[in-house]
């Protein structure tokens, strides 16, 4: 008896896997190109708005951007500067996959125009945040337009429903 359940458990796994993978391979998924950051390219000045764990309080301070594409690629170079703290000056650089699939390491989930005429990217990724270093699904979401660009990451902690915003870049130019 114990042999017949444990087959058929196996059975209804594989029956799932399958029926998942179809589903998968059937799915259009969204992708973006180096033309939807080529807008991004200049400087930009604003802020940066995070949620500081400690308190639990919001804390905005100004963050400006300058953002190069890198050749003839689908890399950019993001220089971000603190203008209240240049110690915290950085550089990144941003890589959007051949297939257009990921920024970086993260997934493509929409690259919709919206109704207003900006242009919304989300990517999302497994990884970890906050001070515990939990795991946590992590959303960016980059909505574009001519004169505004705003990046907002929202973080999902494993076992939790809810969302947290931790940072919003909000620029202009």
């Amino acid at each position: 008896m114990i042999k017949r359940h444990t087959g058929a458990a196996l059975i209804l796994c594989l029956f799932v896997s399958v029926s998942e993978m179809t589903f998968a391979v059937g799915r259009q998924y969204p992708s973006i190109s180096h033309k939807d950051f080529k807008r991004l390219e200049g400087a930009w000045q604003g802020s940066l708005t995070y949620l500081d764990y400690s308190s639990g309080k919001p804390y905005t301070m100004p963050a400006n951007v300058e953002i190069r594409r890198i050749g003839n690629t689908a890399e950019y170079s993001w220089k971000n500067i603190y203008p209240d703290e240049p110690r915290a000056n950085s550089a990144d650089t941003v890589v959007i996959s051949s297939d257009g699939r990921y920024v970086d390491d993260e997934f493509v989930v929409s690259n919709e125009k919206l109704a207003d005429g900006s242009w919304q990217i989300v990517t999302e990724a497994r990884g970890r945040d906050g001070n515990d270093n939990k795991e946590a699904l992590i959303r960016h979401t980059y909505r574009i337009s001519k004169n505004n660009f705003k990046v907002r990451k929202d973080v999902q902690f494993a076992g939790e429903q809810n969302w947290i915003m931790r940072h919003e870049y909000a620029y202009t130019r």
